[in-house]
């Protein structure tokens, strides 16, 4: 199958990214993926908002200029402080995509849930316009999850469990699902899932990846012929960090063949939830 001749390019300062590349990879393997990661100004989340946006911009202009169809933000932070300058810059002309964590699922559930996020996200005016936008008064439950970003990021598998640990221990009894609120943790969702058993998982990186498609005007191809993979590092092309080879999704990005969906966090299916947050943002 020929090449559909479209380039991808995701904006984010680390391995949050890879959940959502994977599922476009798995989707459409015939779109050229551009990861800008960077490893220079991470982490984003204690920068100043105006630091991140000149980040985010500066990221995305090189994406445009290396002929990006659409710009895809897998980041929750960069989102919620970036998206909207992002867009006035880019859009009409170019397609912009944010993330937001799949509260409104997890909320039609009906049932209790608790959000898994950085302890900057969980107390965020943010969090909290979206679950009094979606959920129940009391259905959702805040869990604060010090240090497993860092622990992701840096593919520590001590610092990962003890990590999930913590959040398992903040989890209410009784909790039917979890919001992975960062977009690193999807990829230890084995180790969280092992530490809650019989609780669902909620992720959003499956609803971004088809909103991005669904932005171009593609359906999916599973069966296309790859395209290229290129990394990015604060600006300069470079190889995968060795830190995202430790996780298979990583690997597979990396070795620029197609992503098994079974690499993947389950999908969420439900077609709004990449742009919910756009209504609830307080910038």
């Amino acid at each position: 199958m020929p090449g559909s001749g479209t380039r991808i390019a995701l904006i984010d300062s680390g391995l949050g990214m890879l959940p959502t590349a994977g599922w476009l990879r798995q989707l459409r393997p015939d779109a050229h993926l551009d990861l800008l990661m960077d490893p220079a100004g991470m982490p984003w989340g204690p920068r100043p908002a105006e630091w991140i946006v000149e980040r985010v911009l500066r990221a995305a202009r090189l994406a445009v200029a290396r002929g990006a169809d659409v710009v895809v933000v897998p980041c929750n932070t960069a989102s919620v402080t970036a998206l909207v300058p992002l867009r006035a810059e880019l859009e009409p002309g170019r397609p912009v995509v944010g993330t937001v964590p799949a509260v409104k699922p997890a909320a039609a559930s009906g049932e209790p849930f608790g959000i898994w996020a950085t302890e900057g996200t969980s107390a965020s005016a943010y969090q909290a316009d979206l679950v009094a936008l979606f959920a129940a008064p009391g259905q959702a439950t805040a869990v604060p999850c010090p240090g497993l970003a860092a622990a992701v990021e840096a593919a520590e598998p001590g610092a990962v469990a003890a990590a999930v640990g913590v959040g398992a221990s903040r989890t209410p009894g009784g909790t039917h699902g979890i919001v992975l609120g960062c977009t690193h943790y999807p990829l230890v969702s084995d180790a969280i899932a092992a530490a809650l058993p019989g609780v669902r998982l909620y992720d959003s990186s499956r609803a971004v990846a088809g909103q991005a498609l669904r932005r171009l005007g593609l359906e999916p191809a599973p069966a296309a012929d790859p395209a290229g993979v290129s990394v990015l590092l604060s600006g300069d092309e470079g190889d995968m960090p060795d830190t995202a080879l430790a996780y298979p999704v990583g690997a597979a990005l990396a070795a620029a063949g197609p992503v098994d969906a079974a690499l993947l966090p389950p999908p969420v299916r439900d077609d709004g939830l990449a742009e919910a947050g756009v209504h609830v943002r307080r910038l």
